[in-house]
């Protein structure tokens, strides 16, 4: 089933992200993982992309097997900048010949050092490329705070449009921890005329070791509440597991309350954390 289906139904959707093994050697503990949560029936499971292409396989057939194991509709993630349009092409063939309907397409992180193809670089142009040469359903990213790369929130909200422009069906925002940014942001984006569905990415914050990583890899602001949070509970980690969970639970209620009916959830390949939040909006979603 595409993607932009399941969102015109109007009703609220809880989505989960899970990412394939870096080797072979793990890849039964990421399926097992990927599986568990498929078990839940969420609305949809995006399987990420590594960088360069370097898990296509694993995402692929993850992606496959959360579909013909559980019926759950799968988002292939799928980055250019270090892919050439061959591969690119290699990659949508296969996602094509299993079923897989809906892609979300991505520049990808520039690697240090490393190999950088030159024929893609914007996610717009693999949106462009895409649309006009098959019949996915074709998500991509947005940035409520603003890309770490643009000079500025105008500038990025500018590159949205692009991207919706080129023939995107809908936008998932990277993780935020307060929600009023989120409403701003889609005020901002609507007066430019962008009217796809905004689906919110939340992060269930765990572990208080993410929080460095969250803020060094995309500067996103911390409220004064979710750090206290983080201050009391950080050393305990059951403690700190409940309480980010509590803490995502609530931002989502707040959300579908406001009319923000497409939820993501960064689960981490946690099925624990993925049931728990499910479990803690089952009537809102309907899933009593």
């Amino acid at each position: 089933m595409k993607i932009r289906e399941i969102l015109a139904q109007g009703r609220p959707t809880l989505s989960f992200e899970v990412f394939p093994p870096k080797t072979a050697e793990t890849y039964e503990s990421v399926e097992k993982a990927a599986l568990a949560i498929a078990r839940l029936k969420p609305s949809f499971m995006s399987v990420t992309y590594g960088a360069g292409g370097g898990t296509s396989k694993y995402t692929v057939d993850i992606a496959s097997n959360i579909q013909n194991q559980y019926g759950v509709t799968p988002l292939a993630h799928l980055t250019c900048v270090s892919s050439t349009r061959e591969e690119v092409h290699k990659v949508l063939a296969e996602l094509r010949e299993r079923g897989i309907e809906n892609v979300l397409a991505l520049r990808g992180d520039i690697p240090e050092g490393g190999p950088k193809a030159h024929d893609y670089q914007y996610a717009s142009e693999l949106i462009r490329e895409i649309h006009a040469t098959s019949d996915f359903c074709i998500g991509a990213a947005c940035y409520p705070e603003g890309h770490v790369e643009s000079l500025n929130k105008t500038e990025d909200i500018r590159h949205l449009k692009e991207k919706v422009e080129a023939g995107c069906d809908f936008v998932t925002t990277q993780m935020f921890f307060d929600n009023n940014i989120l409403y701003n942001y889609l005020y901002r984006i609507r007066e430019q005329g962008i009217t796809v569905p905004v689906i919110a990415g939340i992060m269930p914050v765990t572990n208080a070791k993410q929080i460095s990583r969250i803020c060094q890899l995309s500067g996103t602001y911390l409220p004064a509440r979710f750090k206290a949070l983080v201050d009391r509970f950080g050393d305990n980690p059951a403690a700190m597991k409940q309480a980010g969970i509590a803490y995502a639970t609530e931002q989502i209620i707040d959300l579908i309350a406001n009319g923000v009916n497409g939820i993501h959830v960064y689960s981490m390949n946690k099925p624990d954390v993925a049931e728990s939040i499910q479990s803690n909006l089952s009537v809102i979603l309907g899933k009593e």
